[in-house]
């Protein structure tokens, strides 16, 4: 098909209207892209689809872990939490080298077509990985106690499997979210509801693989319970590659890479600044003093602004949009920096959340008993409930109040999901301390194999309040962290909102070691031990909650003192 210019007058033939064709997209064939026949919703049905095929497929893998490093694998509970930190932080922060590739080199989508390759792959290899032979279902506390090439093969796997992921997901929610025109109002507003519809797809992927998957895992077979979500992530590829036709490519608007850009930005200003405190001072002394003389807020970077020496005819200057790009992805640095603590709480529901669970009475009538892991998927099952509340109900009572088009701000809405999450580690850190004394008044402290007359129905309240800070917080770092980076590096802003969620799990790891030190020790069981009867979670919980609220106080002021870097992201 040919396309007329909209600048083509009609003249006896039907032309397209102005609008007709969307500025800065590309069908897949390089061709200008009808509005009427491309994006939108109709391709974002299949990106969504694709995302909750992927999130049953993770959370396949991820939120029964633990249990297999305990079980098949004989780790210690302390070393197998530290493993699911460790390899839950990876996964969240490898999205910022396949966002990276994605948006310096490869573009978005060849770059999902590849990581989806990969991750049928890593998946395979997981599940042939249970294959191998062990004896270690019956070890108690022995690391060491599975064969070398079973431990070699699960964890290249496994890390190959958060490789895969690191290039899959950003991509697809940033290419997802490339479908709506944020010039036209209307896609606009879409594009808000997007993030919401996108997290409830999300959710709902990762309810049914958690509990799917995780009681096939526990009951017929370890390998059948790695292979599902292979299969699954197959069919996921299928599905991303029928809708080709239908999706709308970003168009590259400069000929420089966005990172060369900002990082000339960067190295110009260091350049103007150390050469203007050195023509003051030769030892560079009274470079602070110069810099405070500047009275715009981001000195240090206005620097790259000052015109050249023409004498130098191999200097050049940055734009006003350059240095306005650099100052848009510096001013995200507060607010990423002061989300971690909610991560680190959050990296809790994955690990000793269902290490709690384990130990409780999981029968539902008299032959069924619930896997423990399974609760993980009652924080996304809320995420499904209240998501269409929010969207449907919420966000046009608080529009009509705020005049905000998605009722509150961004940033509003990342802060009411942190301070959720608080709570919901002080409920945690009492439903622990409830669980402890039924273990004592019972006789049960000793013996951790034994079942804790207490339903695990106690622990629903804290996942609960998880998911529901979720859907406030997660939802909100997506839209803000996509919303606030320039247009070429949307696929690294998401990453870095992943990467909130992979240092989080970093600290968890970093202060799981640090109490575990400082409680225990000497032959003495500090307040995580391997037998959880004779730990003190609950206070390592009121720990986390007390470092959360911190973290809040130094967000609320970081999202005060926050500018928008245009009228319309709210």
């Amino acid at each position: 098909m040919d396309y007329i210019s909209s600048n083509t007058p009609s003249v006896g033939v039907e032309s397209p209207l102005l609008n007709n064709f969307v500025d800065g997209a590309v069908d897949y064939k390089g061709r200008p892209v009808p509005r009427s026949k491309s994006g939108c919703w109709r391709s974002a049905y299949f990106i969504i689809g694709v995302e909750v095929a992927e999130r049953f497929a993770y959370y396949g893998v991820s939120s029964n872990l633990i249990t297999y490093l305990t079980g098949p694998l004989g780790q210690s509970t302390a070393t197998a939490a530290e493993n699911v930190n460790v390899w839950s932080g990876t996964a969240s922060l490898l999205p910022l080298i396949g966002a990276f590739i994605a948006d310096a080199f490869l573009g978005r989508y060849p770059t999902i077509i590849i990581a989806s390759l990969i991750y049928i792959l890593a998946l395979a290899l997981l599940a042939f990985s249970t294959l191998l032979p062990s004896n270690c279902e019956n070890a108690t506390g022995d690391s060491s106690c599975s064969p070398q090439l079973q431990v070699v093969v699960f964890f290249v796997s496994l890390y190959l499997v958060a490789f895969a992921q690191g290039g899959h997901k950003p991509c697809v929610q940033a290419f997802g979210a490339d479908q709506f025109d944020a010039d036209d109002p209307e896609e606009l507003r879409s594009k808000s509801s997007f993030f919401n519809w996108w997290y409830f797809g999300l959710c709902g992927g990762s309810t049914v693989g958690i509990f799917v998957v995780s009681y096939i895992q526990e009951n017929l077979s370890w390998g059948l319970g790695f292979g599902i979500p292979c299969i699954i992530m197959g069919f996921a590829l299928i599905m991303f590659l029928i809708g080709t036709t239908s999706y709308r490519f970003p168009r590259k608007t400069q000929e420089r890479s966005a990172f060369v850009r900002i990082g000339n930005v960067f190295v110009k200003a260091a350049r103007k600044w150390r050469s203007s405190c050195l023509t003051i001072s030769p030892q560079g002394q009274d470079c602070g003093t110069l810099s405070h003389q500047d009275p715009q807020k981001f000195r240090f970077l206005n620097k790259a602004l000052v015109p050249f020496d023409e004498s130098n005819e191999d200097e050049t200057v940055c734009s006003i949009d350059e240095v306005e790009e650099a100052k848009a992805v510096l001013r995200l640095v507060p607010i990423w920096a002061s989300c971690l603590a909610y991560s680190t709480v959050l990296s809790q529901t994955s690990t000793f959340f269902t290490k709690q669970g384990a130990t409780m009475d999981r029968s539902i009538g008299s032959t069924f008993e619930v896997p423990a892991a399974s609760l993980q998927s009652f924080i996304s099952l809320s995420v499904v409930i209240l998501i269409p509340i929010y969207d449907t109900i919420l966000v046009p009572v608080t529009r009509t109040l705020t005049s905000i088009p998605p009722g509150i701000t961004m940033l509003q809405r990342i802060g009411t999901g942190i301070f959720i999450s608080i709570v919901s580690m002080v409920v945690a850190a009492a439903i622990e301390t409830k669980r402890l004394k039924t273990a004592r008044e019972y006789g049960l402290v000793d013996d951790p194999s034994a079942m804790i007359p207490m339903k695990i129905w106690w622990l629903l309240p804290q996942y609960l309040l998880a998911g529901g800070s979720e859907v406030f917080t997660m939802v909100g770092m997506q839209e803000f962290f996509y919303d606030q980076m320039p247009s070429d590096l949307k696929s690294v802003g998401l990453a870095l909102y992943l990467s909130v969620m992979g240092i989080g799990s970093f600290l968890s790891g970093f202060v799981i070691a640090i109490v575990g030190k400082t409680t225990g020790g000497n032959g003495e069981d500090g307040w995580i031990a391997d037998n959880l009867n004779r730990g003190r979670v609950d206070l390592f919980y009121y720990l986390l909650a007390g470092i959360s609220a911190g973290a809040f106080v130094i967000y609320v002021y970081a999202a005060k003192s926050y500018v928008y870097n245009r009228r319309t992201a709210l």
